[in-house]
């Protein structure tokens, strides 16, 4: 097939994009710039049961936030539009009717009683009941009735369904890029409807003629279709079309393993499914989004990237350009890939890490003006360099760095009992006096300062610094203690010993 690669993420809009579907999408956008080819979106809304009004424009907005552009689509509108299924529903009648004028496809007025009379009739026997080639020419349908009667029928008004008749007695031989060679017996397979009773295509023709019609070359989806490749595949060839190349991809797996990653597995330990938070304006209940828990689209990027496809190489950090180029569908896994949270954390700990401290900074001040603390930009930034390597979010930087807005009111009690001696507080009283002398006040200057002080009083490091992290703290954590002294400055840092020593003194 040399035609310009053309592939389609084509999601129903019934409600928030699961993580899965960005997933399909971003293979698809990959496989396109790779090839210099087209990204096509498409709504597919033949269902209107489940159809759900904020849905598209959720789509849509998870896409621009994860930087998966589409090329063409709904408010791109390029020269294979509508891009939405039920603004191209007057399109696909014509080719249900043309296979039927070939008899590929036949008329069948089957009520949805005798359906069920006939599916129950069948379990009596322990048999399932399957429309194909078993039954077809006994049931309600144009194979076994008149031309005369068909047309009455119609013209009576009565309602019909379109299905295709399934060829009997064949070996299709599929070709899937991932899964390599399949072959499906045609007598297994039943005889699908390809247009509904209230006027509406189903999935598989829409999907057939609008692929055909948008000239997709590629069709990149979930495994949860791959039965359906052997009747699409059939349509192809009913129509005389030339079929696009399949590729399935892996499904993504609960923590465990076991079963397909659901809203419910984010619910139950705490971790968003979705790109973005969505909330559902029937019940008002809101599910959590990446973007809503302070990841990074970068970050979640990546960890997509790497769910289900392997490299062949250690690379694990992928920036959007990496993957293009590096991106191959053979390379994806048959198998499911295990989606790990812990994994999805690491994943942003390192794009935080390497991201630039202004970067950083800004997000953090941003964070921080919503709850009314203001900070000059260069402390700010001082403060991010100091703790930003324990931070997995932004928003970690709160409370890793909380000691420098907010004087201690109260002092780790253990620690206290352990480190303050009865020498401590005279040991306190000189520290502030050099302090106080000091004419530099940056933290490589101090920390010369200090330590050679300690060396000349000949006493142990830790009866200083120990005592003086829970003053300036109240516990012992945080950052590089002389880088602490240099960012809340002088003033602040003598009254905190000053403090210390009054309350743990």
């Amino acid at each position: 097939m040399n035609h310009p690669v053309r592939v389609r993420f084509a999601p129903s809009p019934t409600g928030p994009l699961h993580i899965g579907g960005v997933r399909t999408a971003l293979f698809n956008y990959l496989f396109a710039k790779k090839h210099q080819g087209t990204f096509v979106l498409r709504i597919e809304d033949t269902d209107q049961n489940r159809y759900v009004a904020n849905a598209e424009k959720y789509i849509i907005d998870s896409l621009n936030w994860a930087e998966i552009p589409f090329d063409e689509g709904p408010g791109k509108e390029g020269k294979f539009g509508p891009y939405r299924q039920s603004e191209r529903k007057e399109i696909y009648k014509q080719y249900a009717e043309e296979l039927v004028k070939k008899g590929k496809a036949y008329y069948a007025f089957d009520t949805a009683e005798e359906l069920e009379d006939l599916r129950a009739s069948y379990e009596q026997k322990g048999e399932t009941f399957i429309y194909n080639f078993h039954n077809r020419n006994s049931l309600n349908n144009s194979l076994k009735l008149s031309p005369e009667e068909v047309k009455h029928k119609i013209e009576n008004g009565e309602k019909y369904v379109i299905r295709f008749k399934i060829p009997e007695n064949e070996i299709l031989t599929l070709n899937d890029l991932i899964r390599g060679e399949i072959k499906i017996n045609t007598n297994t397979l039943d005889d699908k409807v390809l247009y509904k009773s209230d006027g509406m295509p189903t999935y598989h023709l829409a999907n057939i003629v609008d692929d055909h019609l948008m000239e997709i070359t590629h069709v990149i989806r979930g495994e949860e279709w791959l039965p359906s490749m052997a009747l699409h595949e059939l349509l192809y060839s009913a129509f005389g079309w030339e079929a696009p190349q399949f590729a399935h991809l892996p499904l993504i797996l609960k923590p465990t393993g076991k079963g397909k990653l659901s809203k419910r597995d984010g619910d139950k330990e705490g971790f968003p499914v979705f790109p973005l938070a969505y909330t559902n304006e029937e019940t008002g209940e809101v599910s959590r989004g990446y973007k809503e828990d302070g990841y990074y689209k970068e970050a979640f990027v990546n960890m997509l990237a790497l769910l289900g496809w392997n490299p062949g190489t250690e690379q694990e950090i992928f920036n959007m350009d990496q993957l293009i180029k590096t991106f191959e569908l053979e390379k994806v896994n048959k198998s499911g890939a295990k989606f790990d949270p812990e994994k999805t954390k690491w994943f942003q700990q390192q794009y935080l890490k390497s991201a630039s401290n202004e970067h950083v900074t800004s997000d953090f001040k941003e964070l921080l003006a919503k709850k009314n603390i203001v900070v000059s930009d260069e402390k700010l930034l001082k403060i991010v360099q100091s703790v930003k390597e324990r931070a997995v979010f932004v928003k970690d930087l709160e409370e890793l760095s909380d000691y420098f807005f907010t004087a201690p009111s109260t002092y780790e009690e253990k620690a206290v009992k352990k480190n303050w001696k009865e020498d401590t507080a005279n040991l306190m009283q000189e520290l502030m006096i050099l302090l106080q002398n000091s004419e530099k006040f940056d933290s490589e200057s101090l920390e010369k300062e200090v330590k050679a002080w300690i060396e000349q009083k000949e006493i142990g490091f830790g009866k200083i610094m120990q005592p003086l992290r829970l003053s300036l703290v109240g516990a012992l954590k945080g950052a590089h203690l002389f880088d602490i002294m240099d960012i809340i400055g002088k003033e602040e840092t003598i009254l905190r010993i000053k403090n210390g020593i009054e309350k743990m003194g």
